[in-house]
This record gives C-alpha cells, structure tokens and sequence, in this order.
C-alpha cells in the first residue's frame, strides 16, 4: 500500500498537469457559431476490432485520455460530438471543430488521434470548410428574406444530418442573373421546414474536393425528409455533381456519452 506522503506527491503531480489546461480561457463558442471567417473541419472515425478486445479497465483509462486531449484545445476549439453508430455502416462518431485557425483544428486532432483510443480509429472522412457570409439573400425578394427570419420551434433538436456537396463547372460559369434565379426557387423550396430544420453553410472550395459542406438539426426527420426530396425537384439541382456520399446522419451527443458508449 502507498504511503500517504507518496500519494500526497502523486496528487500534486496529476494537479501540475492538469492546471494549464484548467488555467487557459475557453473559447467563445457562441461567437464561433456565428461569425464568418471560422474554419470548421468534420473528422469522421470507425473504432476498429481491436479495440472491443481490451478489458473495461483500459478502454475506461484510454477515455479518461480524450477527455485530457478536448481539455487541453479548449482554449482554441470549441467541439461537438455525434454518434453515428447503428445509423451509419462505416463510421461510429464524428467531431465538429470549429477555430479561427484550421491550424488549431489540425492540433487537437492530432493529439486526439494521438491517445490510446486514437490509434484504434479509422479516420474514414474529413470535410473542411469556412463560413461566410450569405451569397444570394441580398438578391431575393423582401418577402423571401422575412420568410427566413422565421423562428425555429422551440426544444431540441437531437438529429444531425451532414451533406457534401460538390458543384459541376458550368455552375461556376452561368452567370450572377441565373444562378440567383435558381437560388431563389432553391430558397422558396425550404421555407415550409424553417421552423423544424436548420442548416449552417460551410464553403469548402480548394480547402477539399467539396464545394460546400452543409450541417442540418431537426427533431423530425420526416420534415427533413421532405425537404431534401423538394430540393432534389429544383433547377440548381442539376449542377450538383455529387449530393451526399457519404450522407451522415448522427445524433447530437456529449462526448461523455459517446465515451461511456465506447467503454462499455
């Protein structure tokens, strides 16, 4: 059995490690959500077999790892975490990071990947993208831009939805006139499901092979269901060179959560 002296010194040990991290501001993540100019990257993971062969004890001390590794970058990313498993074939969970820098984006993943649950991952997918500022709502009609203001219903929204996209060239060289045509009939095409699915832009345009990564919430898949097959009927669809593929869809979970999932 340890002495107490020797357990006084382990203690003041794990303190002096975690005390940089505890020290260190968080970031605003409000303002992160919101601003433009913010990197964001998807890292989507399988969990390999090897991983379910190790007892509880080491899957629990490898989690109590990433726990560390989120700690450490809260400083300079703020993260949310999505269970895929059961919905999706080739993936368990995937990590939004959002950061002024994709610098910082690219730090904390590196340690991620880097703890004992890391080297167990498959990095299947990584999306990166960039907000900006909205291209054709100064082009719509008064009407149209009101009808976007509309507020959400209240409660959560515990589904995730991600969709890449990829434009095809003649998208890119129709002109200004035509393509705000198609993005108005796109827009008036969403607006019976503005109050149960919201969505957040991404361009991606020479940070990935995307153009555009797009990021959906909702409590009624039906709704959003619905909303994908009318957009599928509109014009701009047709420049759509790929629409999905892969098509995540998740649930908004703490990492916690995911964690004690994994452990089991």
């Amino acid at each position: 059995m340890r002495s107490k002296a020797a357990l006084a010194i382990i203690a003041i040990g794990l303190f002096a490690w975690c005390w940089p991290f505890a020290a260190q501001a968080a970031v605003d993540r409000e303002k992160l959500l919101k601003d433009t100019g913010v990197y964001a990257t998807f890292a989507v993971f399988k969990v390999d077999e090897d991983w379910w062969k190790l007892d509880k004890v080491a899957r629990a001390s490898a989690a109590a790892e990433v726990k560390a590794a989120f700690q450490k970058h809260g400083n300079s990313v703020t993260t949310d975490t999505y269970l895929l498993r059961g919905l999706v074939e080739k993936a368990d969970f995937f990590v939004r990071v959002h950061a002024t820098e994709m610098l910082h984006n690219q730090n904390f993943l590196v340690d991620l990947m880097g703890t004992a649950l890391g080297k167990h991952l498959v990095n299947t997918h990584t999306f990166n993208g960039i907000t900006k500022g909205p291209n054709y709502v100064p082009s719509l009609p008064d009407d149209l831009k009101a009808a976007l203001k509309t507020p959400l219903d209240p409660g959560a929204k515990p589904y995730a939805i991600v969709v890449p996209v990829r434009k095809d060239a003649e998208w890119w060289i129709t002109g200004q006139d035509s393509r705000n045509a198609m993005m108005k009939e796109h827009t008036e095409a969403t607006t019976a499901y503005l109050k149960t699915v919201t969505r957040k832009l991404y361009h991606a345009s020479g940070l990935d092979d995307l153009d555009f990564i797009t990021y959906f919430e909702t409590a009624k898949l039906d709704d959003f269901n619905n909303l994908i097959i009318g957009l599928e009927r509109v014009k701009e669809n047709r420049h759509n060179k790929q629409f999905g593929n892969p098509t995540l869809l998740g649930t908004i979970r703490p990492l916690d959560e995911i964690l004690d999932i994994l452990s089991r």
